[in-house]
């Protein structure tokens, strides 16, 4: 298969140039701030005593300070989701790389998990030097006490090393949690630990505020290396009685620092003179500065989705649908959202500090104030959910409306937040390719072309759903036929291409109801021959640029991904997108 470069460049090119922009700043930033302090002078005592140490171990601390200053950033929702529907980020490529937002999570995550141990192995070798290299003549350059002191000291009985040791261990707790294998089999787990967030920067101010390491501060008047000769006749050389009886003021008195130095106390004539002792000075914790601003705004933004989502929502009704699938339709004052964007669910009665986050399948218009979601029952969290929401077991195929003798728990909804599936509507041509429950994107966006699709740049739609079982196509088959009789009546039926593909199936099946016939023609069996579909859609589609979104199994969005890479004889290209909670 052919690969084309500019579709290359759209899809993948774009993400692959700044993750190699991201890695080569951090290596020039280590690179930089190790020379600084393999060669600064102000360093060179403490290089004396540390080695190589202390120069790897700065180097990874200052780009540990740059990952953890910008690894909040991605989750700043309510900023995503201002830039990506305001005006301020009008290029399309500029909104598509804000849905990369998770992707640049996920890096800098990683590189913090790199870099820490980088940074604990070299101040494991920088306490052994402190405590080998003991220098009795700088008191104040050590860090420990007296030479030989156990290193473990360091490590446990300073701030310090105490705040490291128990950073990496909640550093340990996120990354392994982090793990997709722990993420699909028990999503509490790394919901819980990724939350130690907090515990991790609240350690890590106190973590740089010790003061360990240190610099000197006048190089002016103690060059590094230096010949003091004040210090050298106190300590080192013993006056001759004959230079006591001529010189008898300047026996026990330093040398002024007008008066020339004897010549041999000078070895050579490169050798640079000091009359003082070096300073030394703890550096301000320079982490404060990388991460208050980003700690600050994340925080904020938490106390503003907190008053925004601090009202409990009206649920007006609760839907059960086949293949334990629940809607649930809702009201809130004030509330606008976008067709493709979703919303967190909270149920204190579910989990008190437990929330999801679900696609929105129907918002809120000027006609309308209901917005709601579909929820597929898998796990601990949908299926008490469902209890609740639930009269009775046997009614879960009837609507339960608002004005019943039930009393639904409270519910809080957070959002809404941006995803890739806004820019559905604004390509002349769009491919939305969904796998089971992942349909729930395009259903708000069906929902919103019912309303009225003139007033978007969309012109074609290509709708494909595969779904494993034939009840499944009932969740919306209501709105796709009222979609189809609405765009046949205004005479626009090559508007939407509606394509259902029944994946397993003992026989010839179709959708019950005699109103379903538009779908049961549009009815196949088996899987979608993807390549061929591709190119039906370029050669319908000459020289233009379409959208392809996909939220389904992995398995269907690598294809998708590879197909839109390639190159085709019709000058189409495909910009490929796809669903990712943030």
């Amino acid at each position: 298969m052919a690969l084309s470069w500019r579709s290359w460049l759209a899809n993948e090119g774009s993400k692959h140039l700044f993750l190699f922009f991201w890695l080569s700043l951090n290596v020039w930033l280590f690179g930089k701030t190790f020379l600084l302090y393999n060669q600064g002078l102000q360093y060179y005592y403490l290089h004396q005593m540390l080695g190589l140490g202390l120069c790897i171990s700065r180097a990874s601390a200052s780009v540990l300070n740059l990952n953890c200053c910008l690894v909040l950033l991605p989750m700043c929702r309510v900023l995503l989701a201002f830039l990506r529907g305001s005006q301020k980020v009008a290029s399309k490529k500029t909104r598509r790389l804000l849905d990369k937002s998770k992707t640049f999570h996920v890096t800098c995550g990683v590189t913090i998990c790199i870099f820490s141990v980088l940074h604990v192995a070299a101040h494991l070798v920088n306490a052994l030097n402190f405590s080998e290299n003991y220098n009795e003549e700088f008191v104040a350059l050590n860090a420990a006490n007296y030479r030989g002191e156990d290193p473990r000291k360091l490590l446990f009985a300073t701030v310090p090393g105490l705040t490291g040791v128990i950073m990496v261990l909640v550093l340990f707790l996120m990354c392994t949690a982090s793990t997709y294998a722990i993420r699909v089999s028990n999503y509490d787990i790394f919901w819980y630990t990724h939350n130690l967030f907090f515990v991790f920067y609240m350690l890590l101010m106190l973590h740089v505020s010790g003061g360990v390491l240190k610099y000197q501060t006048n190089l002016e008047e103690h060059p590094p290396g230096c010949f003091n000769p004040n210090k050298t006749l106190r300590q080192n050389l013993t006056v001759p009685k004959a230079f006591e009886e001529l010189f008898p003021d300047y026996t026990t008195e330093p040398f002024p620092e007008d008066l020339p130095v004897p010549e041999p106390f000078v070895q050579n004539s490169l050798m640079r003179v000091c009359s003082k002792e070096p300073k030394f000075q703890s550096h301000f914790p320079e982490t404060w500065f990388w991460i208050s601003g980003p700690l600050c705004l994340y925080c904020v933004e938490r106390l503003y989705r907190y008053i925004r989502s601090n009202k409990p929502v009206t649920i007006t009704s609760v839907i059960s649908h086949p293949s334990n699938v629940l809607e649930v339709r809702m009201v809130k004052d004030d509330f606008e959202a976008r067709p493709g964007q979703y919303v967190i669910l909270h149920c204190p009665r579910v989990s008190a500090l437990e929330s999801h986050p679900f696609t929105l399948t129907m918002c809120p218009t000027d006609t309308k104030a209901t917005f709601g979601v579909h929820l597929k029952v898998v796990g601990d969290w949908t299926e008490r959910f469902r209890d609740l929401l639930l009269l009775h077991s046997n009614q879960d195929t009837e609507i339960l409306p608002i004005f019943q003798q039930r009393r639904y728990p409270k519910v809080y909804v957070d959002g809404p937040f941006g995803s890739p599936f806004e820019e559905s509507l604004n390509y002349e041509v769009s491919l939305c390719v969904a796998g089971g429950i992942g349909v729930t994107p395009f259903a708000s966006v069906l929902n919103t072309l019912l309303d009225g699709w003139k007033c978007y740049k969309l012109r074609r739609l290509y709708f494909i759903w595969v779904c494993r079982d034939i009840e499944s196509f009932r969740w919306f088959a209501d709105l796709l036929c009222m979609l189809h009789n609405k765009l046949w009546q205004e005479n626009r039926p090559d508007y939407i291409n509606i394509q259902l593909y029944l994946s397993q199936t003992d026989g010839i099946q179709k959708i019950i109801g005699e109103k379903y016939q538009a779908l049961n023609s549009r009815l196949l069996i088996g899987r979608p021959r993807w390549k061929l579909l591709f190119d039906d859609i370029a050669k319908c589609n000459r020289r233009k640029t379409i959208g392809v979104f996909c939220c389904g199994p992995n398995k269907i969005s690598k294809i998708l991904h590879k197909l839109s890479n390639s190159s085709n004889s019709y000058g189409t290209r495909f910009e490929y997108n796809k669903e990712s909670f943030s």
